[in-house]
């Protein structure tokens, strides 16, 4: 069967639009994509794109970087728009030899014995943020907790001073969804540009100070054989500021909503009778923050029986992928024991989340803080999702956490 976006059952679904899915669930799309036409297009604008929704499938993409490239950008807002002007630039929008040696000097920082002072510092952190939320009786989640946790590692990571901190947490949140559908284009651009405006001044007042945090790491690459520009340097830092933020921010905000909506499951983990480690993968698939991932064609080719020309838009959408019953059993029941546990959201292949460890170790610390503090969680309130067509998630909720009874 082949289906067409905007008739029959597709009618009045235009995957481009932020406020689809801010107010739509769309399972029973994502379902009849797999089952009826797996690889779609999807006419947007002057143009249009591929839609990707099988595990299977998007698998294949994420794996072959040379017939997918990322160099025309990553996310429909750019791809649509004509292309990512930092495309070669930014480790996200680059492929190739240059692009895997600087992931790899960069990856030195994410490594779990890298990340281990880190690590401690965060879960100290989230106990405290967590028992405050609990001692209160109730609480916003997102603005009161999950926010607090990602924004400060990936700030220490960078060694980004505390009182820049907040402004740039709220340009970080502009760039890439918005809690209104009011929000505009104009406000995103701004909002990037003063994130890198920070950066070069940080860049200024770092560039003679020796350092091993992941901004010393990119100023050090600036000088040696890999010579990144300055306009390299900028964004890779904006990327990372923005990937271990907003997304972590996200699949913390999540798991509580996922938490209040299958208490049995909660109290499985409470009484030890699956692993928090499993847990953290489950709750990473259910959640799904980057709903999706875009790439080129860079040649002629056939994906599941359909013509795939030189040039075509190809989006992978891992909100449809993570739920694909041909690699998870019972895919929208909460699992917490789920192994194995292929989710893609991290990515996959040449671009798998650079900081897809940190992002484990802050949703652990969240998982153990509600363990040791809480005894049921119950939402107080309706979810506001984020408008936006790239992050997936809710941008309020509120949330009472009941406080752990003595034994």
């Amino acid at each position: 069967m082949t289906l067409a976006f905007g008739t029959g059952p597709l009618a009045g679904v235009d995957l481009a639009s932020p406020r689809l899915h801010a107010e739509r669930d769309l399972t029973d799309v994502w379902q009849l994509l797999r089952d009826e036409d797996p690889v779609v297009w999807h006419p947007a604008g002057a143009g249009g794109f591929w839609v990707v929704t099988r595990h299977a499938h998007a698998l294949a993409v994420y794996r072959d970087s040379e017939t997918y490239t990322s160099k025309r950008g990553n996310v429909l807002a750019t791809l649509l728009a004509g292309g990512d002007p930092a495309g070669g630039q930014m480790l996200v929008v680059s492929d190739g030899p240059r692009n895997l040696e600087i992931r790899r000097r960069l990856l030195r920082a994410f490594t779990p014995a890298a990340l281990q002072d880190l690590s401690e510092r965060i879960s100290r952190s989230t106990l405290a943020l967590v028992q405050a939320a609990v001692d209160r009786g109730g609480c916003e989640f997102s603005a009161d907790v999950a926010e607090h946790v990602p924004l400060a590692a990936i700030c220490d990571l960078l060694t980004i001073p505390e009182p820049d901190r907040r402004p740039l947490l709220a340009h970080a949140r502009a760039c890439l969804a918005a809690e209104s559908p009011d929000a505009t284009d104009t406000d995103a651009r701004l909002a990037r540009n003063e994130i890198l405006m920070y950066f070069a001044r940080l860049a200024m007042r770092r560039k003679n100070v020796p350092g091993d945090d992941v901004f010393a790491i990119l100023l050090q690459l600036t000088r040696e054989p890999l010579a990144l520009s300055q306009q390299e340097l900028l964004l890779n830092s904006y990327s990372l500021l923005l990937g271990g933020d907003e997304t972590s921010r996200l699949s913390l905000v999540g798991t509580i909503e996922a938490l209040a909506e299958f208490p049995d499951e909660w109290q499985r983990l409470r009484r030890g009778e699956v692993s928090v480690d499993s847990a953290v993968e489950e709750l990473l698939r259910w959640t799904t923050p980057a709903m999706h991932s875009g790439r080129t064609s860079t040649t002629a080719h056939e994906l599941a029986g359909k013509s795939i020309a030189a040039g075509h838009t190809v989006t992978v959408w891992n909100s449809a992928a993570n739920f694909d019953p041909a690699e998870f059993a019972e895919p929208h029941r909460l699992d917490l024991g789920r192994r194995p546990n292929r989710h893609l959201s991290f990515g996959h292949g040449h671009h798998f989340c650079l900081g897809a460890q940190l992002a484990r170790i802050e949703l652990s610390a969240l998982l153990h803080a509600l363990i040791a503090t809480t005894d049921a969680i119950e939402l107080t309130g309706e979810p506001r999702r984020l408008y936006s067509n790239f992050l997936g998630g809710y941008g309020k909720l509120p949330v009472r956490l009941h406080p752990r009874r003595a034994e």
